[in-house]
């Protein structure tokens, strides 16, 4: 048995080179603090960080991480290169904390940019590196004294991380084969010595940091052997903020870390002392405090999405009383479920003097509440996916096989069936609220190819179009069968539906991702297909703001719908009427008085009812306009009215032209 693995020794190598002092170009508001500001008081400029400053920072934060989580059996050493190497600590344990870290960077200042760069390489510090996990730590030397017999049981793996900017793919390559070389030389050393010990694995993890509004040189590559003892994968990453994330996601993949951030937490602020604001928390500890919830099928992760730097995921609890607990108060904390319903399932306590984060059982008890199945006594659970429990059995039902039936892979036909019934139930949802995805028919040709042992690449291909048409109808706002038991209301938000979605169909396929290399661009085309861009996030907020507005209107009720209607039908009889009496006082006599000033009679196309451009049009002008059209096909249309200009007819002209007599507008002879 090996009782060392790669993660007991990390070695960081930075930079110090003078194109490290180059501006990272994310700048920094120094004002931010400031709320009211005096007249004539000129505001403080933007300030940016130096590549140097970003590598040091990110760095620091990750031994923060690793010595808060790991205090005594994970040790780091601490390299700087320039001109030279120059070694801040060693693999003593009392040298192993962030404070003497940043005593050994102070006095190491920043580059120096008018120092000549070709004295200057990366190089130097590679080299002490591999030097470096030759020596012994403490514990493996207790662990050699230990075993003097078998000391040979006591292995030595390490991790060198470079913090670098490298000029192309070509100068890494010369990195990783300078590294090989000089394992092969320390490991000949160390064969002869006592006091050292030979590398049998080294994982080099190489970051390329670039300033913002650049273009890379070097390309990510992913985990690559070179040789049986050197493994190297590369990450270009913009400075700042960037590379901040990305090695906050290294420490959790190196170590074996998950994410918990609880939300919504009150905190009085020093300048507002009578109001709070709401922080969130991140939280970073062993993955296997996650185990229980991913036994019972029912975690909720959700994720950051960024194109740089990957899938960041997180388990989201939610603060749910406002109180303090430095007195020995404790506050629960909830947790967001798949159907979009919420559980109760951590508490924070207090504990002499420190907080605890406490699980407490969320699941349903056997003797409080059996389950149930159709027509059964107990319980409340009814809707087991009985027909889909059905369908599994016969998918993994067992023959006998002859004795002369052979597998190439070498396997007994029962090794063989109990494989395929673990691929299957990896993630198999036994109660249809519990799941989305596998109570939608448009996932079922991707829900029954990635639990394959293999996949071909039409199944690839046909994964892909699975995605891409859960993609589309998102785009046309589709509804999900999201089950509303157990919640108030009408239920998650349009897009909070395609999130719980998207969140189980990749909680499917990760299951299955490390199987194949196939299994994998399933997986990849998922995340790639939500890493939406900026527009499609800008509709979907206006989305729900629409749905806000419509979930308001219906609050209203119908009472002023009702008095709209009546006001506009009050409206519109009004004006039929007039346009009726007005009608009437035409007069058929050339000698009689002269008429009334008509207004011009209006078209049925031109009666626009104001409601059509405020609101919904009311029944009864539905039921006039249906009618005033109905009738105007049943008679001949006036012929003053067809020939008319600008809705004006001169009356009487047969008169003009037989007298030769002038005639006004109204139609009366002038004497």
């Amino acid at each position: 048995m090996k009782m060392f693995g790669v993660p007991h020794k990390t070695v960081f190598v930075v930079d110090h080179c003078p194109y490290m002092a180059e501006s990272s170009r994310q700048q920094v508001e120094c004002d931010v603090l400031t709320k009211s500001r005096a007249q004539g008081v000129i505001p403080l400029a933007p300030v940016s960080k130096s590549l140097w400053t970003c590598a040091v920072e990110c760095s620091m934060e990750y031994c923060r991480i690793l010595y808060d989580i790991y205090p005594k059996d994970k040790v780091v050493n601490y390299i700087v290169s320039d001109s030279e190497f120059h070694i801040l600590n060693s693999w003593r344990q009392e040298e192993q904390s962030t404070h003497e870290l940043m005593s050994a960077l102070a006095a190491v200042g920043p580059p120096n940019p008018r120092e000549d760069p070709e004295c200057c390489s990366i190089l130097h510090g590679l080299v002490a590196a591999v030097e470096s996990l030759c020596k012994i730590t403490e514990l493996q030397h207790e662990r050699r004294t230990a075993l003097m017999d078998t000391a040979e049981r006591v292995a030595n793996r390490g991790r060198i991380i470079c913090l670098t900017n490298a000029k192309s793919d070509t100068h890494v390559r010369m990195l990783e084969d300078c590294i090989q070389e000089t394992i092969l030389e320390q490991n000949k050393l160390a064969a002869g010595s006592d006091r050292l010990m030979a590398i049998q694995q080294c994982d080099l993890v190489l970051v390329h940091i670039y300033p913002q509004g650049e273009d890379t040189l070097v390309s990510d590559r992913p985990k690559k052997e070179i040789s049986p003892l050197l493994t190297s994968e590369v990450h270009s990453v913009r400075a700042g903020r960037h590379l901040a994330t990305k090695l906050n996601i290294l420490v959790q993949q190196h170590f074996d870390l998950a994410s918990t951030t609880i939300t919504n937490i009150p905190m009085k602020e020093e300048q507002h002392a009578n109001t709070s604001a709401n922080y969130d928390v991140e939280l970073l500890h062993h993955r296997d405090a996650h185990l229980e919830f991913f036994k019972s099928g029912d975690l909720h992760m959700a994720g950051t999405s960024t194109r740089e730097n990957g899938l960041k995921e997180t388990v989201t609890l939610k603060w749910c009383t406002p109180r303090t607990n430095s007195i020995g108060r404790s506050v629960l904390l909830e947790q967001p479920r798949k159907s979009g319903s919420k559980v109760i399932s951590h508490m924070l306590s207090s504990h002499g003097g420190e907080i605890f984060l406490h699980v407490l059982n969320s699941n349903r008890s056997t003797l409080e509440d059996p389950p149930s199945i159709s027509e059964g006594c107990g319980g409340r659970v009814t809707d087991y996916r009985i027909t889909d429990f059905g369908e599994f059995m016969r998918e993994n039902r067992l023959t006998p096989v002859s004795e002369s039936s052979h597998d190439p892979s070498g396997k007994l036909p029962a090794e063989r069936a109990k494989a395929q019934l673990e691929r299957h139930t990896r993630y198999w949802p036994m109660i249809i609220s519990q799941t989305t995805i596998f109570n939608m028919q448009a996932v079922v040709p991707l829900a029954n190819l990635i639990v394959k042992e293999t996949l071909t690449e039409e199944d690839v291909l046909t994964c892909q179009k699975t995605v891409y048409n859960l993609v589309d109808m998102e785009r046309k706002n589709d509804p999900l069968p999201i089950s509303t038991v157990g919640s108030r209301g009408k239920g998650p938000k349009r897009d909070e539906q395609y999130r719980i979605m998207w969140n189980e169909l990749e909680t499917l396929v990760k299951t299955h991702a490390g199987a194949t290399d196939r299994h994998q661009r399933v997986l990849d085309c998922i995340i790639a297909c939500r890493s939406k861009p900026p527009e499609e996030e800008d509709r979907k907020k206006r989305g729900r703001k629409r749905e806000d507005r419509e979930d308001r209107t219906e609050k209203n009720g119908s009472k002023d719908t009702d008095d709209k209607s009546w006001q506009d039908s009050e409206r519109l009889k009004g004006l039929l009427d007039k346009e009726d009496q007005e009608s009437e006082v035409i007069k058929d006599s050339p000698d009689s008085p002269e008429p009334l000033n008509k207004k011009p009679r209006l078209s049925t196309e031109e009666v626009q009812p104001p409601e059509r451009a405020k609101g919904p049009v009311s029944l009864l002008t539905m039921w006039t306009n249906r009618i005033t059209t109905a009738n105007s096909r049943k008679h001949q249309e006036f012929v003053g009215r067809v020939s008319s200009v600008n809705n004006k007819f001169e009356l009487y002209q047969h008169l003009k032209d037989e007298n030769g007599m002038d005639v006004h507008e109204n139609g009366k002879a002038s004497r």
